[in-house]
Order: C-alpha cells, then structure tokens, then sequence
C-alpha cells in the first residue's frame, strides 16, 4: 500500500479535519477553568519553589502539558462543541492522563472498544464522527475509518507526523527502520504503519545484539524469536539489515535514542568504511522538543538536594515513565503516581515501579523538615499537580 498517497487524499478530504472548528476561544476559558492552577503559577512566579511550615517544594521548570497535548485536548473540545449531536469516537486515550479521559467521557466521546487485544470498529457508523488521539493512529486504522464514510477529526503531534514522514524516507530508499520504542504503544504502533520494513528495539541493550548481528551475523532463528512481534512481516536480518535508517518513538529517553543512533552509525561505518557509510546508514533528529525539555529539567532538578521526589502522570504514559528512571537511576526516593488519589494517608503511598507493577509504600514522607522534587509528564494538567502539592502541604501541617 502506498502509506504517502493514501494520506495525502484523506487530507484532501471534505471528511477530514486537521484544525479547529473555530470555537479556540470558549475552549480555551474552558481549558483553563478545569485544568489550570493558580497555585502552579505562583510557585512558577517564586522561581520554581515554595516552602509551606516544613515542606519545601521545587517544581522541575519544564513540566505538564505539552503544546501538542494541549493542541489535541483543544481540538477534542472544539469537536464535541462543532458536533453537538453527533455520535463522537476516539480511537484510543486522548492523552495519557486518567482525569482528562474521564472527562472526555462525560463529554459523551466513546473510547473504540477493544476485543481480545483488538479494536472493534464495528460500532462506528457512517458519518460519525473520530477523533485520532495526540499519539495518531495507524493507517490501517484511517483507512478503515475512511472506508466508513466518518468525519475524521486528527489531532496527532506534529512531532509524530515529523517521525511517520521519516519513515516514509527510509522506506523511499529501501532502507530498514530501526525504531527506538515500544512495540505495543500506539505511537509505535503507528509509525510502523507507515514504514516499509522496519525493526523495534526498545533499549540499548537490544540495539547492541542488533548491532552484533550485523557485524558477526548469528543465530537467525533466535533473532527472530527475539523480536517476534517488533518486526516487520517477513522480516530477514541477514538482508534487511543491510540498509537501515534510525526513527523513535518521541516519548522515550532524548540520551538513549542519541545513543542508539551513534552505534548503528558506528557500526555500519564499521562494516561498509566512510565512503559507503550513506549508502547504508540515515539518520534524521526525531526527538520531540517537549520530551527534551523535560527530561533535560528533571536532569537539572535531581542535581538538588532532594528528600524525595514525586513524577506525576498516567501509569500508560511513557515520557512519564522516562522522568521516573531519572530519578531512580540518581538514586532519589520517587514515587510516581497518577493522580492524588494515590496519596492514601502520611503512611501509605500507591505508586507505580518502574516496571509496571503497583505497590503501597509506608511511611514515604520523612518527619521534620523535607525538600520534595515534582514534576509531571506532558499529559498531566496543571491542576492534578496543584492536587499533589496541596495533599502533601496538608499532610505535613
């Protein structure tokens, strides 16, 4: 299927929409009545910190949504007000936030229902109305929905369609995409969409034994194994590796992304010497500004003598989990919790570990006087952080 071809003629369509409906300034009032905080602001204003009685807070100074996340929480709002009757679907969470997905459901905007790990779009009729989350979806997906005769309403980050675009490259070129991500998140699961053939490492480590078998070739079946479900079908690293391109999923950590993309460089120049290398190696910058900030924040934010630290953000969210591994890998006491619910009482704190499972920690909050870090993904309002920091006031008084 020709990925670039059919995109360019859905966004000629009258059924799509990729701006808003003209409603930007009732949204934006509304936007800022629910998930604003005066409290954030304040402590923005006092250089990032606020000491209440014995809790000293320091606020990462890049935190919370993102201009995309903003763009599609906007543009989700917009429709419903330009649709007042029409039946509106999401293909997945707007955002990865708990609070703003209930939201969207109070708002009547139905979540597609999954079966057995599989979205079932049989409930979406002709001239509904779809809206595509802030992470896109596939083009199988789109094409399904375009099929349908839906009002199609894409609010994907333009950093994510600077990805797709990058894949489209490597695929021009008959160049592999190695895609530094996570099989199973949509973001992913879109990007791969559009590449022709394409490889799904998650981490360094799995770049290294990619990069082994390039150079010293190796067990085919147990490479395959590997990487059952990261790879494209009929995949074959004894030829598809021979051209590769580097892509990302935008969310995942700016230093390990860099990394990953020097040792294909290093090695494919390695394997085919300079006057080859671009013959075999492309590379383009696909890391997000916002992720970059933020996590270039957090780098900043643990240099601080810190008693603890709390990331704030949905337990699905992965620029989240990347703040979350900062502070675990500088050795900081960090909880990261979804919302302030989480927060049971002084002695008990739900949080999530950094791999994937919920645990109850007791007695968190140190006695006396303490220095807390917070910080949150680019899917969290403002106001659930504002929640967080009042909680911990509240408690400690």
């Amino acid at each position: 299927m020709d990925t670039k071809a059919f995109k360019r003629s859905l966004q000629h369509s009258d059924n799509y929409h990729r701006k808003g409906f003209g409603h930007q300034v009732e949204v934006a009032t509304q936007l800022q009545s629910e998930y604003q905080s005066n409290l954030i602001q304040q402590i923005r204003n006092n250089n990032y910190t606020l000491t209440q009685g014995d809790v000293t807070i320091w606020l990462a100074q890049a935190f919370g949504f993102c201009w995309g996340v903003e763009r599609a929480v906007a543009m989700a709002y917009e429709t419903r007000k330009h649709f007042p009757t029409e039946r509106i679907w999401i293909t997945n969470e707007i955002i990865h936030n708990p609070s703003v997905n209930q939201r969207m459901l109070e708002m009547q905007v139905g979540f597609i229902p999954v079966e057995a790990g599989k979205k079932d779009f049989a409930v979406v009729e002709s001239g509904d109305v779809v809206i595509l989350p802030a992470f896109g979806a596939s083009v199988q997906e789109m094409q399904i929905l375009n099929d349908k005769g839906c009002k199609i309403v894409d609010t994907t980050c333009p950093w994510v369609s600077k990805v797709w675009n990058t894949v489209e490259k490597h695929k021009k070129g008959d160049y592999t995409s190695i895609i530094h991500g996570k099989y199973k998140h949509e973001e992913t699961v879109a990007t791969s969409s559009f590449a022709g053939k394409y490889l799904i490492v998650l981490n360094l480590q799995e770049a290294k034994y990619v990069a082994d078998y390039i150079l010293n070739g190796g067990n085919r079946d147990e490479f395959l194994a590997k990487f059952a479900k990261a790879i494209s079908a009929g995949f074959d690293p004894d030829k598809d590796l021979e051209r590769i391109g580097i892509a990302n999923q935008t969310t995942m950590l700016k230093g390990e992304t860099e990394q990953i993309g020097k040792l294909f460089e290093h090695t494919m120049l390695q394997k085919y010497g300079p006057t080859e290398l671009n013959q075999h190696f492309q590379t383009f910058n696909t890391i997000c500004d916002a992720t970059q900030e933020r996590q270039d924040a957090m780098l900043e934010l643990v240099q601080k003598q810190l008693d603890l630290m709390v990331v704030i953000g949905g337990f699905n969210s992965s620029n989240t989990t990347q703040l979350q591994q900062i502070a675990v890998e500088k050795g900081i006491p960090s909880y990261h919790i979804d919302s302030v619910e989480r927060i049971k009482s002084i002695n008990a704190l739900e949080h999530r570990q950094l791999n994937g499972n919920l645990e109850i920690t007791e007695n968190w909050l140190p006695e006396g006087k303490i220095v807390v870090g917070i910080t949150s993904g680019a899917s969290t309002p403002d106001k659930v952080v504002e929640d967080v920091i009042e909680k911990i006031f509240a408690l400690k008084a």
